[in-house]
């Protein structure tokens, strides 16, 4: 039984309050916090309506670490899921370094005025967090997260050797508007704009933005385009997947998007520094975000499935083998369970499955972790009992 702070109300944050509440023998007490209580309310209302769970609600401002440690001292909370901004990762987890309590996020840390995500800076809490004996996993979303988790099932169960990873994520759903993106626009359009980049024999190669293509059958889906990016999760992969040689990660994009998105680029509404309008000082990007869908908006409109997984290549007995590790998930359907898009579904459930595992003792050690230093097999189980099934095939 667990106690768990939840910090974060967006689009994730409803599926993982929705979630825990399903596995309210596992969660004895949630608490959903947010820096306004309004989505907070309207989750709180939800889970008691569908499940009959009450769960708390309160405000914190998660860049102020002195808030965050009162409230979780004053919920008492021996878990917290951080499904806040990347922005915040390093405030909430000096928080639970402070009250001596267990970590859990979405994606590493990203720094608001520099467009560049890395885990440096929450790995170097490792120490810290070994003498306090607590545990911070990191990245327990779909990619990072899944996929890290799809890379280890793989090296234990199909490989002596992994040489190559292609991390392969599709979103084919149809929200009905000009341009919107499924998640945190300030986010994404800075993920998406920025260079790619790969790691091959021992180096990282980068890329301009979109300046590697490939076209990807897609089970349930199709073919669809997919272009190379930067993503976190390589950063740990390449650390731990035993003969790896090159990790790479795609994406899939409509035209109508990329054009989009380079118009929005080209006027310099894609910019995080500040700038002077009419006397006040403006961050584009943040002001395009008040000017676009607010993804957890999306839910009930978005129609179509996402396709995510890997295909991995190595050795096994002395011969080549390559195998694809992948889900398939149904905008409609999750949005029939969570009121959430499948974007928002397919990071919230793993992360309450991250924190599942943690408070039934599965997962624990320690530190500071990436979701591919555990054994694979609990999460694996999880997934498919949790509504996000997988699927395998040789190739």
């Amino acid at each position: 039984m667990s106690n768990i702070l939840i910090v974060g109300a967006g689009g994730v944050g409803r599926v993982v309050v929705h979630k825990c509440a399903q596995n309210s023998d596992v969660f004895k007490k949630i608490t959903l916090a947010s820096r306004t209580l309004f989505k907070c309310k309207l989750y709180q209302k939800e889970v008691k309506e569908r499940y009959d769970t009450d769960i708390d609600i309160a405000r914190v401002d998660a860049d102020d670490i002195d808030e965050l440690t009162k409230l979780i001292k004053k919920t008492k909370a021996d878990l917290v899921l951080n499904i806040a901004l990347p922005y915040q990762d390093l405030s909430i987890m000096q928080a639970c370094l402070e009250c001596g309590v267990n970590y859990l996020d979405t994606a590493n840390y990203e720094h608001p005025d520099t467009a560049k995500f890395e885990y440096e800076q929450q790995w170097a809490f490792d120490e810290r967090y070994k003498k306090k004996e607590i545990l911070a996993l990191l990245g327990s979303g779909f990619d990072p997260g899944v996929t890290n988790v799809f890379c280890a099932y793989a090296q234990k169960h199909f490989f002596d050797e992994i040489h190559t990873i292609d991390i392969l994520d599709c979103n084919d759903g149809d929200h009905g508007y000009a341009f919107a993106t499924n998640f945190n626009p300030e986010i994404n359009l800075r993920e998406v704009s920025s260079n790619g980049r790969y790691w091959q024999e021992g180096k990282w190669i980068e890329t301009k933005p979109m300046e590697i293509k490939t076209v990807w059958d897609y089970p349930q889906i199709g073919k669809r385009d997919s272009y190379l990016l930067y993503h976190e999760e390589i950063e740990s992969l390449v650390k731990h997947i035993k003969g790896i040689k090159r990790i790479r990660f795609f994406m899939t994009f409509s035209q109508s998007y990329l054009t989009h998105m380079k118009c929005l680029e080209n006027v310099g509404m894609l910019g995080i520094k500040e700038v002077e309008h009419n006397g006040c000082k403006i961050v584009p990007i943040q002001f395009l975000k008040t000017l676009l869908p607010d993804p957890s908006t999306l839910g009930e409109r978005t129609k179509g499935k996402t396709n995510i997984g890997i295909v991995a290549e190595g050795i096994k007995d002395g011969k080549k083998k390559k195998i694809y590790i992948y889900n398939v998930c149904d905008h409609q359907d999750s949005y029939k369970e969570t009121l959430s898009q499948a974007v928002s579904y397919t990071t919230g459930v793993p992360a309450m499955i991250g924190a599942k595992l943690i408070s039934e003792g599965v997962w624990f050690k320690k530190g500071v972790y990436n979701m591919e230093q555990f054994d694979p097999d609990p999460f694996m189980d999880e997934l498919n009992r949790q509504g996000l099934p997988w699927f395998i095939k040789e190739l």
